[in-house]
């Protein structure tokens, strides 16, 4: 038995000894992670999670999540280090065109626990409009779109729920006192968010012609704040709105992944599409 804790200590697992007629071995927390055993499987999820973790908005976590993916494609066998190359060879991602709206990771924790604790939290919020306000509010959910994070929570002063983007909220403070729960309206945070994102006033609007029946676009639509027209069986016509031409482009490349698209105004964002795919590049196999 000595050899065996021996042996798990020099693999970096922390065991405890205590001595005496009621002592024994105990294996502890320790200030490092100790080595994992994972399934093939499993082993490629941690490695393609990572590489994406990179690219998810969070100021900061690129790097650290490289770092990371680097030390586990070195301790991969062949066999699934070529598995976990051929994902990332062959899937390539839409750059963010528009502003910075990477968030603090230090503020999404600060967030993350006091929904989990249901503690009240303070924070000063840029809204829309550029004007900064001061709010406390009783967090209820996170939800993640289009790699922004939003948080879905009472707001005290406002009596009223409200939705608020991570990356405009600055210097989030726990309060310590906390609240009961409240039903998020419809019951669900995700739902809750599109309703509001779909009922924000947008700067930049266009109308585009999609070689596809409503029934098809329905998932890829939900997010979007469109208007739809009458058109025929698999062609329509749709406005999108969003807040600027960059997002537009974005809006305009995800629906081109379920089917063709046709930019008929404005100009300007035809340009911009136009740019965006000449930006585009696929490895070839």
């Amino acid at each position: 038995m000595r050899r065996d804790v021996e042996r798990l200590r020099d693999l970096g697992y922390p065991v405890d000894a205590t001595s005496g007629q009621y002592g024994g071995y105990r294996l502890a927390t320790g200030a490092h992670v100790p080595p994992l055993i994972l399934s093939d499987d499993e082993a490629v999820a941690v490695a393609v999670g990572l590489r994406y973790a990179a690219e998810a908005a969070i100021d900061g976590i690129e790097e650290t999540s490289l770092r990371a993916l680097t030390k586990i494609e070195l301790l991969l066998p062949h066999r699934l280090r070529r598995r976990v190359s051929a994902l990332h060879s062959s899937v390539t991602s839409l750059r963010r065109m528009g502003d910075d709206d990477d968030i603090d990771p230090e503020a999404l924790s600060v967030i993350a626990a006091a929904c989990r604790d249901r503690e009240f939290v303070r924070f000063e919020y840029r809204g829309g409009d550029g004007e900064s306000s001061k709010r406390i509010v009783e967090p209820h959910q996170l939800v993640t779109s289009d790699r922004r994070w939003y948080l879905v929570a009472w707001d005290q002063t406002r009596q009223d729920w409200r939705t608020f983007r991570l990356d405009r909220l600055r210097e989030p403070r726990i309060s310590g006192d906390q609240f009961p729960p409240r039903g998020i309206p419809g019951g669900d945070a995700a739902d809750f968010v599109a309703t509001s994102l779909a009922s924000t006033p947008r700067q930049a609007e266009a109308r585009i012609t999609v070689q596809a029946s409503f029934a098809e676009l329905e998932s890829v639509l939900r997010w979007v704040d469109h208007t739809p027209f009458e058109g025929e069986t698999n062609c329509n016509t749709i406005t999108i709105r969003s807040e600027d031409l960059g997002r537009l482009a974005m809006t305009v490349a995800r629906i081109a992944l379920t089917a063709p698209i046709t930019v008929i105004e404005p100009a300007e964002l035809a340009a911009v599409i136009q740019r965006l795919a000449l930006h585009l590049t696929v490895n070839p196999a």
